[in-house]
């Protein structure tokens, strides 16, 4: 009995402790309240920088980058690049209007009437904390919040610390419109589960995007920063449920809504639908791996958190993949890739490959190094051009050539030149030789040239990759990639200027002369003969075009490159994990680059120009050159029976084009030395 009446006193005595303690706290806050006001009065009028020594200008923004956000040019997402933690800031327009309201209303309620500071808030806090004997509400603003999460994540906490923390919050109060301090914490305050800002965290935990969200959702993502991990609705969800059910009462409290919409939403259910695949999504991923790599060099890995605007063009895009697709369907096809380009400005617009292609560890448009065949003339045209040997000189193209030269011998002897099926060209001048990729005539051409020479004209037109001055170099024994090659061709289409090729929108490509605006020209009339008469009729869009066929020697590589005034576009067809032959293909058997690759950049080009000025080829000066003989080689062969090639929906211009007249001279003859290199030449 006596141990009870002990106890209960105990009890009372401690109460009036307390009630001793609360009494004092209420007087002790009345003169901090006091205080605060004074001196939060003082530097509303002060300048802080003068008064606490801060300087928010030169205070480094140490907010956590999270993910950078790609966007296709016209601005819609690609995909994002994860740096640990993710986050996509928008503005407060794109996000439901409940989300800045539940904030306000459960961080911060006088956020709207108070300034960087909010005295009446310390001073209810310390009553409470005194009470309590024990921290019960957080006094910081939003202002502070966003400071402290902007320019002091990951400082200790301390007297010096809160000190700048009010100097930089009551700085930033005078720079920045209230409206923008709530958009900026909405954008970095952390969500849990990596999600920094509400668009992360509405992906997060809804799969959706923050305008989306519905009042009970915003309630419930407002209420986590306080507390992410112990309110984690994924791990917590009892409690998770709570806490949104004091962010809608706070609401209520405030008069955003009504008691009966309070108690609606704290009755629906939490509807969680994490996706955790979203922000390892990738839209075009052939395209977005290329932006990805440009912009770790272009930035050093610096642009975290940062939403960066690619050179992608939807509309080309998707013309490019439905193109690679109707052509490669099946598991069992090769694999295919296409990238087109702006000429004008070295802008990638697309990079399509096949779907199987899309699971390899490379990117076959921008990362493969495949043998380029017979497409690698188009070099040894343009460095015999610049050397001053004209189109129409005169060349013997028999079945086959040996070439006995010194520097050129293989292990086995002389190199011996092969035509594709030991065809007779016979004799022909060199816009003839083009048209119809006639190995043994550019042989000669190559030897006569240099080797050396044609490796140099091919890096300053764009190809990056390690290139070996072989003389079988002119039937593309080496292995580039489409990108490469598209870029090369698109050096011709701009009439000599380079760009580099770019999947960045900024900064632009700065383009410099590499060609003359004559030799481009003539390379240009003598490739167009490729497409309105030579391997490549299969590509012709029906309108003025120039190109070239490539098949390396066992038809386990082909591809067509080709280009009008506005777009140039290589397509590359093979097995990508082995140069397997390509017997057969949708009734093409072998594949070679005027059938199928040559087809895939038609199916493209007619309707990606579409709607577009028919622009006329760069003219040559001198009238009279012969027109291109016709010959029976495969990339002229019809479709096989059951296809139909797809017909031109632009205008078709005329498309015999003034032809230049040149001094003939005659190409050495069989019985010259000719440079070789052991491995084999490619066809046309």
């Amino acid at each position: 009995m006596n141990r009870r009446h002990e106890n209960r006193t105990r009890r009372r005595r401690r109460r009036q402790h307390r009630g001793r303690w609360a009494v004092l706290g209420v007087a002790v806050a009345g003169v901090v309240l006091a205080a605060v006001a004074a001196t939060a009065a003082m530097l509303a009028d002060a300048d802080p920088q003068d008064v606490l020594g801060c300087k928010l200008a030169k205070t480094p923004v140490r907010i956590s980058g999270g993910d950078t956000l790609l966007t296709a040019a016209d601005g819609s997402p690609l995909g994002y690049l994860p740096r640990g933690q993710h986050r996509d800031p928008v503005d407060m327009s794109a996000m439901s209007r409940w989300l800045p309201k539940a904030t306000v209303a459960i961080e911060d309620r006088r956020f709207w009437s108070h300034g960087a500071l909010d005295p009446y808030g310390i001073a209810r806090s310390l009553v409470a904390d005194v009470v309590s004997g024990r921290t019960e509400q957080g006094a910081s603003t939003v202002t502070q919040q966003l400071v402290r999460n902007r320019y002091l994540g990951g400082e200790t906490m301390n007297a010096s610390r809160k000190l700048t923390e009010a100097c930089l919050s009551l700085e930033l109060f005078r720079r920045w419109s209230r409206r923008d301090i709530l958009q900026a914490y909405l954008n970095t305050v952390y969500y849990g589960h990596h999600a920094r800002g509400v668009q992360a965290a509405a992906w997060t935990y809804f799969s959706k995007p923050a305008r989306a969200l519905t009042l009970d959702q915003a309630a419930l993502l407002a209420g986590l920063p306080q507390a992410p991990s112990r309110d984690d609705p994924l791990s917590h969800p009892a409690v998770a449920r709570a806490r949104r059910g004091a962010v809608l009462k706070a609401l209520r409290d405030a008069h955003a809504i009504s008691t009966a919409r309070m108690v609606s939403a704290q009755a629906a259910p939490l509807g969680l639908a994490p996706d955790p695949s979203h922000f390892a999504r990738r839209i075009d991923p052939a395209f977005f791996a290329a932006a990805q790599t440009q912009l770790a060099h272009a930035t050093d890995g610096r642009s975290a958190g940062s939403t960066v605007r690619t050179t992608l063009n939807e509309r080309m895009q998707r013309l490019a993949q439905k193109s690679v697709d109707h052509w490669i369907a099946a598991p069992s096809d090769p694999a295919a890739a296409m990238v087109v380009m702006d000429p004008s400005s070295g802008r990638v617009l697309a990079a399509a490959t096949s779907p199987g292609a899309q699971h390899l560890s490379f990117d076959l448009a921008t990362q493969s190094r495949r043998q380029a065949g017979s497409a690698f003339k188009m070099f040894t045209l343009v460095t015999a051009l610049q050397q001053g040997i004209p189109l129409s000189s005169v060349w013997s193209g028999p079945p086959s050539l040996t070439i006995d030269e010194r520097r050129c011998r293989n292990g086995t002897g002389p190199w011996v030149v092969h035509n594709y099926a030991d065809e007779t060209s016979g004799t022909m001048n060199l816009v003839n030789g083009i048209a119809h990729s006639v190995n043994t005539i550019f042989a000669q051409v190559a030897v006569k040239v240099g080797p050396d020479n044609i490796v140099r004209t091919a890096q300053k037109m764009g190809v990056t990759s390690p290139l070996r001055p072989v003389c079988s170099i002119t039937l593309g024994p080496e292995g580039v990639s489409p990108l490469e090659m598209t870029d090369a061709f698109s050096t011709l289409a701009s009439g000599g200027i380079h760009h580099a090729p770019t999947f960045l929108a900024s900064p632009a490509s700065r383009g410099h002369r590499v060609l003359t605006k004559s030799i481009a020209a003539r390379a240009t009339y003598a490739l167009s003969a490729v497409i309105h008469g030579g391997t490549g009729t299969a590509a012709d869009p029906g309108r003025p075009a120039a190109g070239k066929t490539g098949t390396s020697e066992d038809e386990s590589d082909a591809w067509f490159c080709g280009f009008v005034p506005q777009l140039a576009a290589c397509v590359w067809v093979g097995y990508p994990t082995a140069e397997t032959p390509m017997t057969s293909l949708d009734g093409f058997a072998p594949v070679v680059g005027g059938s199928v690759p040559a087809r895939i950049w038609h199916d493209f080009m007619v309707p990606a120009l579409a709607g577009r000025p028919v622009i006329q080829m760069p003219q040559t000066k001198a009238q009279g050159m012969p027109q291109p003989k016709t010959l029976t080689t495969p990339g002229s062969q019809s479709p096989p029976q059951g296809q139909t090639q797809t017909q031109p929906q632009t205008q078709t211009p005329t498309q015999t084009q003034p032809t230049p007249q040149f001094p003939v001279s005659t190409g050495p003859s069989s019985g010259s030395t000719i440079a070789v290199d052991a491995r084999p030449g490619g066809r046309g």
